[in-house]
């Protein structure tokens, strides 16, 4: 009895002693977990209160030449370069997106923006700020990007997820535009906007409602230009000033009608308000001061012609099949017009009617040794107008050509960080004014025409002398035209030969860079 009594108190203490290691093993447990979920908040704070930053710094070297349509070239053999990005990016939460980027972009050895920054400065045109990061300017920080997005889950109870953005939005290198830079595709379409712009946006995803692959619906706001008054410059500060242009705005929409990673398709369409060009005085406005040729400006100087609409559809198809060397090789095509609609009685791209320029682009994108092969084409008609001033070319928008333009890119990653490219453009122009602005200096003038007119002038006895008119007004009249058609024939010809020499009839850039991107 005493045995088992004993037996059994052993077993009692055993199981009290075992119910206590495992309390406490539970209660270590516990806190451990506690520790460990306190330690990835701290950490998911302190990543949430510091912008994380990116890096992206590019070296080139460009060889431009353009040729002349008098027979002339100029050329460039090796202009240095480099472009540095510093990119930003909070999330404090789920819906809630800064971006910002900063941007320094100039030629080895050369401060640009001493003679003015790279809009032009003068002319009524200080502020505008459509290129200030694609053109090489200046030992300065200059700010690219800086916008929130807000992600939404469900619009207004519809179940539809949805975005807004307002600030110095990402309207450069877009759809089509980015497979060239090696670069994800910002907000626009390339083939019709590719400019520095500040504004809004908000995109309402469909395919929840349609039941349609990755349909969206976008509207888009912006503004390229203000007539405010500076600080200091007035006892009215930040005021409008009249005698300045107005401000230039634009509006409009991308609609995606289906995405499903594979085939992509957008669609956009926009129109922007008092766009300006240069007023191309006459030679009686000089002497009386008057508006004689009706645009509303007395003399030369820069002015506001009317209105233009944009639109354009394009296709990208990521994988020509689902697996084998076909699988990674991309292919797209885009078909782009622009309208200009002049105000009454003045002139946009020479006109003043409605015009319409159309511009069609396709291109492949193949898989080559370790790195990628890229072919584009393009080509613009008479008309043709988009906003692509901020294309990244130094010899001027490929996209904007009335013409037709041919490039040939191979983009190499070395390691995660570096990768380097090769990259040839070659613009063939047909008619003068792909990049000028919506005034005179656009209007296309057809560049075999100017050539022609230029030969008869140099025939008839016409030189750089402004005398040697009365010579060719002599010799036309003896041909058996009478001298009013014998002066106005003279002047078609004498302007095409001044003309000549600052008409670019091709250009070429051969670039090579060598880029750091973490």
């Amino acid at each position: 009895m005493k045995k088992i009594t004993l037996l059994s108190l052993v077993a009692a203490s055993s199981l009290a002693f075992g119910n206590t290691t495992a309390e406490k093993i539970d209660d270590l447990q516990e806190q451990i977990d506690k520790l460990k979920k306190q330690v990835s908040e701290n950490k998911k704070q302190s990543a949430n209160d510091n912008i994380k930053w990116g890096v992206d710094f590019r070296t080139s070297i460009d060889n431009l030449n353009y040729d002349m349509a008098d027979g002339t070239s100029k050329s460039n053999d090796s202009l240095y370069s480099m472009r540095l990005w510093l990119n930003m990016a909070y999330a404090p939460d789920s819906h809630n997106i800064f971006k910002g980027q900063l941007s320094y972009n100039k030629a080895f050895g050369a401060d640009f923006a001493t003679n003015g920054t790279a809009m032009p400065k003068g002319f009524g045109m200080d502020a505008f700020d459509w290129v200030t990061n694609e053109a090489l300017s200046g030992n300065s920080m200059k700010l690219k990007e800086a916008y929130w997005l807000y992600l939404g889950d469900d619009f207004f109870g519809t179940g539809m997820s949805w975005t807004a953005s307002v600030g110095r939005r990402p309207s450069t290198n877009g759809f089509l535009a980015n497979l060239a830079q090696d670069d994800e595709a910002q907000s626009p379409l390339g083939h019709i906007i590719n400019v520095e712009f500040d504004g809004a946006s908000a995109k309402l995803n469909l395919d929840k409602l349609t039941g349609v692959t990755g349909m969206s619906f976008k509207i888009c706001l912006g503004q390229g230009s203000t007539n405010a008054e500076p600080m200091f410059s007035t006892q009215t500060p930040y005021a409008e000033n009249d005698a300045e242009l107005e401000a230039i705005k634009l509006a409009g929409f991308i609609f995606v009608p289906y995405d499903d990673g594979q085939y992509k398709i957008l669609t956009t369409y926009y129109r922007a308000y008092d766009l300006p060009g240069y007023d191309m005085t006459t030679v009686a406005e000089m002497t009386t001061g008057a508006d004689m040729n009706g645009d509303g400006i007395v003399g030369g100087g820069m002015g506001q012609f009317g209105d233009i609409d944009g639109m354009a559809i394009s296709m990208l198809v990521s994988g020509l099949a689902e697996d084998g060397y076909l699988a990674d090789v991309k292919v797209f095509a885009s078909y782009a017009q622009s309208i200009t609609r002049p105000n009454t009685g003045m002139t946009m791209l020479g006109s003043t009617e409605d015009e319409t320029g159309s511009s069609y682009w396709a291109g492949a994108y193949l898989p080559v040794g370790d790195g990628t092969l890229g072919v584009e084409y393009n080509h613009g008609d008479e008309y043709w107008r988009p906003f692509t001033y901020a294309e990244d070319t130094l010899v001027g928008s490929k996209i904007a050509a009335r013409g037709d333009a041919f490039e040939i890119n191979y983009t190499y990653q070395i390691n995660k960080a570096l990768s380097l490219q090769a990259r040839y453009v070659n613009i063939d122009y047909e008619y003068t004014g792909s990049n000028g602005f919506f005034g005179a200096e656009g209007t296309p003038m057809k560049i075999d025409d100017l050539k022609a007119g230029a030969a008869q002038w140099a025939q008839l006895g016409g030189t750089a002398d402004a005398a040697s008119a009365q010579t060719v007004v002599a010799n036309l009249m003896g041909s058996g035209m009478t001298q009013d058609q014998a002066v106005a024939a003279a002047t078609q010809m004498g302007m095409a030969a001044s003309f000549l020499p600052n008409v670019v009839e091709s250009a070429q850039d051969f670039r090579f860079y060598i880029r750091y991107r973490f």
